[in-house]
């Protein structure tokens, strides 16, 4: 991830995992490339509400990521989906601390 005057410039994802999760990472690299670190971080809330909230239901402004919505039904693989939100999180905030899905 190259940040440049508050915005996420560029951003990669390089790795394996199962379908749910390489997806997710494409998703949201796609979606945070170009916006400011508030909004990327405001959109990792929103994704996790999705991801695990039973009431919030709300897919404005997602785009390609409401997909992702579905996931809830399978409680198993909402860490699949979530982990590369988390380690945004962790890189956009500087947090010394293990990334967890927790």
């Amino acid at each position: 991830m190259r940040l440049s005057k508050g915005n996420v410039e560029d951003i990669t994802f390089n790795g394996t995992g199962c379908a749910i999760s390489v997806a997710s990472s494409s998703l949201m690299t796609d979606k945070v490339k170009g916006t400011s670190v508030s909004d990327s971080l405001d959109l990792f809330d929103k994704i996790h509400r999705l991801l695990t909230d039973e009431n919030d239901y709300q897919t404005e402004g997602l785009d390609k990521l409401a997909a992702l919505s579905g996931v809830r039904q399978y409680p198993t693989r909402v860490k699949c989906a979530s982990l590369a939100w988390h380690a945004l999180k962790t890189a956009l905030t500087g947090s010394e601390t293990n990334t967890s899905t927790e």
